[in-house]
């Protein structure tokens, strides 16, 4: 190419003269590419990632509440950028089901009633102390880092390249639960005693996330079963917590129904802080 030769590299992703802060390094897959796509999800594949999105989306909202409060600053900013990683994965799968809806990222955050969203129980918990989110995160990252990489095969060509993208940030989020983990359940007898508390406040919650359902039949090879994670899950998180010395809680389940649209008092007050801005001037740009 010669010095003077125009650059197209970018060309087949979206606006090409996009602002830097719209632009992913490389050539990987941006929300706005998803969205003026040629090719729409079909209904399935739109609602499967629907309920993705939903996840990533009220977790990065939970954690984003970390910011300024954190036990020391490298964790604010530890944090802060885990919030942001996990909103970058809703925005795409939001604006992938959006697309069959011809609705964008925004209608689907902003604009939707609490018993709209498909997101699990567990990521709208409240944060609790810092053992708690740890507890959540160790459980979240884990869950969708066998999840993305199992998507990695999906059938769906977008589903797979959002996963891809996804599970190099969720490979570093995993860790660093897993080192905080380590950290308070072999730390002192107090942080023993809370990180131990914290797993069982966290535990009932768990099962909901491997729950097979008729969504995930009629998806198809689209997406991923499950229920066909429990039992590597359960293995990765044995081995944390025996190096932690912790013990897997002993706790009934709890009830779920965030898949159908049916959440705990918490899921409200989130949406209230989440929407009130766009919902009080509506169509505002900025």
């Amino acid at each position: 190419m010669s010095a003077h030769a125009p650059d197209h590299s970018l060309d087949s992703f979206g606006d090409a003269a996009a602002s830097a802060t719209r632009v992913t390094p490389g050539n990987a897959l941006r929300p706005e590419d998803i969205a003026i796509a040629p090719e729409k999800p079909s209904e399935e594949v739109a609602q499967y990632a629907l309920r993705l999105g939903d996840d990533a989306l009220i977790l990065s909202q939970r954690l984003s509440h970390w910011i300024s409060r954190a036990p020391e600053l490298e964790e604010d900013i530890a944090l802060g950028n885990i919030a942001l990683d996990t909103l970058g994965h809703a925005r795409s799968f939001l604006s992938y089901a959006g697309h069959a809806w011809d609705k964008t990222e925004d209608d689907l955050a902003y604009w939707r009633e609490e018993e709209e969203f498909r997101s699990a129980w567990m990521v709208e918990q409240p944060n609790g102390d810092f053992g708690v989110t740890i507890a959540r995160q160790l459980v979240m990252s884990v869950f969708q880092y066998l999840l993305y990489t199992e998507l990695l095969d999906s059938s769906d060509a977008t589903l797979a390249a959002i996963a891809a993208k996804a599970l190099k940030e969720v490979d570093y989020h995993r860790d660093h639960a897993i080192q905080w983990t380590v950290r308070l359940g072999d730390g002192t007898e107090e942080s023993h005693a809370r990180m131990q508390a914290a797993l069982d406040l966290v535990w009932p919650y768990v099962d909901e996330l491997f729950d097979d359902d008729e969504l995930i039949d009629a998806v198809g090879s689209a997406g991923v079963r499950p229920s066909s994670l429990r039992e590597t899950f359960d293995k990765h998180i044995a081995e944390v917590l025996d190096e932690a010395t912790l013990t897997l809680p002993d706790v009934p389940r709890a009830r779920g129904g965030g898949r159908r649209g049916e959440h705990t008092e918490h899921l409200g007050y989130i949406l209230a802080e989440m929407q009130v801005l766009a919902r009080k001037h509506p169509g505002a740009t900025w």
